[in-house]
């Protein structure tokens, strides 16, 4: 689940920032052509005269990534049968039958059936584990994967796809015959009124449908008359470039900058506020961590530099590139660096990389974490030729990411081996399934989490998943189970919270005692959301 722990959010997203998805939200098409060059003179001779036959598309297909890895760490190669996959997590919507799923114990287990989807109207529930997949065992750690199963369970509208699932109380498999339709992929899951006078907002992702769904939120709280909100774009790993200069629109006067571009081969284009924004004078704080990348620094970039709003968390991934998609011929994609994005203050927060050595840029997230940099401000070093100043003249700094105006330490204080282990091993996930499963009826009755924590509170939820974690191989260590036992019984009823009740509800479970949220409150209270000017005197 998110906001667990600085180490498991590290490992999950520094490969997925590899891939880049800063991409123009419309931009020109374009066809490369074969040219007479050296390379084609190597590949023409290779054919010709190699001693073995030779297969020149492998060669090209191998070396096409190796090429690009040269240029920077977002200039990406797609082969063909992945293009479609590519940029599903950007699209509105997508064909399948519409669950929620992981991976566990080698099984897939149905974290969420889709409201009106295909799967729900067929029967189907949270918590089911699909064990065939058109009458194939579709179990073990070889055949059950992420990938797999997107792939069977994915395709066109209107295509039947027959699933056999494991049902807890059930001795028989349950059989499904599920009709594919479009299932919409939703960017923002959690809007909700933190108390009576602020919003918030979680924004996942920067997608086609981002902005409308920003502006139904913004809609909302309108309705419920909001005097300020709090956008919350921690995890939030990028997307189109273009949203995040509308979602931005909304919160700046006429002819404020917002973003520029500028490359060798691009023109520097300047992106300024239009003025129709209806929440020009809204307070506003914007959450953010090491994994806001991309969309997410542009937004947070122009409301720091504008001093249009107060910026809360660590430091964001640093990952200022733009990336233009260009078909080939054969259907395969590429995704080339053709510019760099300045904030309004000239700052460049792409963070450094030596060309050809993504191994390194991968690493930096753990880096900052060894260094320290999750936990003390302090940790972190800024070259002082990267000095810029806001609007009202603070200073900022360029080079990697953007600092927030107020730093939020990673929440590791009572974080013990113990607890790591149960974390990396999968345990707290693994036990929520097994006691939603085996709780489901009376759990189901619950639709709030304050109903749900009123209801675990009365049980030994700790306990018994002390007792789960040893029969899987995590021995008991009283001393540490006690120290962190406020962070095991947190992850718990989060997990279990997000079973049963939503993300919505798990949000707002988890917002209660979360210190960046809480310092976002506090700051909103205080009347402070707009950064002051510094004191010359």
């Amino acid at each position: 689940m998110k906001k667990v722990t600085a180490v498991f959010l590290v490992a999950c997203v520094t490969l997925g920032f590899l891939i880049g998805l800063n991409v123009p939200r419309q931009g020109q098409t374009y066809i490369i052509n074969n040219t007479d060059n050296k390379l084609g003179e190597i590949l023409n001779n290779i054919q010709a005269r190699y001693v073995e036959e030779t297969d020149i598309d492998s060669i090209i297909e191998k070396s096409i990534p190796k090429v690009l890895e040269e240029l920077d760490p977002h200039s990406v190669y797609i082969p063909k049968n992945e293009v479609e996959n590519s940029n599903s997590d950007l699209q509105s919507s997508f064909c399948g039958i519409g669950i929620r799923f992981t991976i566990q114990e080698d099984t897939l287990h149905i974290n969420d059936v889709i409201r009106s989807g295909p799967s729900e109207k067929v029967g189907m529930l949270a918590g089911d584990r699909i064990i065939k997949i058109n009458d194939t065992l579709f179990v073990g750690k070889d055949v059950c994967t992420n990938s797999a199963a997107l792939k069977k369970l994915k395709g066109e509208r209107g295509s039947y796809v027959k699933v056999s699932v494991e049902r807890y109380g059930e001795k028989d498999l349950l059989e499904f015959n599920i009709r594919r339709d479009d299932i919409p992929v939703e960017s923002i899951e959690a809007t909700y009124m933190i108390n009576d006078k602020w919003g918030y907002v979680q924004v996942e992702r920067f997608a086609e449908n981002t902005y409308a769904e920003f502006i139904q939120a913004l809609a909302q709280f309108m309705a419920w008359n909001a005097k300020g909100i709090i956008i919350d774009l921690r995890g939030n790993g990028g997307g189109y470039m273009g949203v995040a200069l509308e979602m931005a629109n909304q919160f700046l006067d006429r002819d404020e900058m917002i973003v520029y571009t500028e490359g060798f081969n691009s023109p520097k284009n300047e992106e300024r506020a239009n003025g129709y924004g209806l929440f020009k004078k809204t307070p506003l704080v914007v959450l953010v961590d090491e994994t806001s990348a991309s969309a997410s620094e542009i937004l947070a970039g122009t409301i720091q530099d504008n001093d249009r709003g107060t910026i809360i968390g660590r430091r964001t991934f640093g990952k200022g590139l733009v990336q233009q998609p260009i078909e080939l011929k054969d259907g395969s994609s590429m995704r080339l660096t053709i510019a760099r994005y300045y904030t309004p203050s000239g700052r460049c927060i792409q963070k450094p990389y030596t060309k050809g050595d993504n191994k390194e840029y991968a690493m930096d997230l753990i880096e900052r974490y060894n260094r320290g940099e999750f936990f003390s401000e302090d940790s972190i070093h800024f070259n002082d030729s990267l000095i810029y100043k806001t609007r009202n003249g603070r200073i900022v700094y360029g080079g990697g990411g953007i600092m927030p105006d107020i730093f939020i330490s990673s929440d590791t204080v009572d974080m013990t081996k113990y607890t790591q282990e149960a974390f990396s091993r999968g345990l707290i996930a693994r036990y929520a399934m097994k006691y939603c499963d085996a709780n489901r009826p009376v759990l189901s009755k619950f639709k709030t989490h304050e109903a749900l924590t009123a209801h675990l509170n009365a049980k030994p939820v700790v306990e018994d998943f002390v007792s789960f974690a040893d029969g899987k191989g995590l021995k008991p260590n009283a001393q540490q189970i006690a120290k962190s036992r406020k962070i095991i019984r947190r992850a718990l009823y989060s997990n279990i919270i997000y079973q049963m009740a939503g993300m919505l509800e798990h949000v707002k479970y988890v917002n209660l005692d979360d210190p960046a949220v809480l310092k976002a409150i506090e700051v909103l209270d205080k009347g402070e959301a707009y950064p002051k000017a510094p004191d010359n005197n």
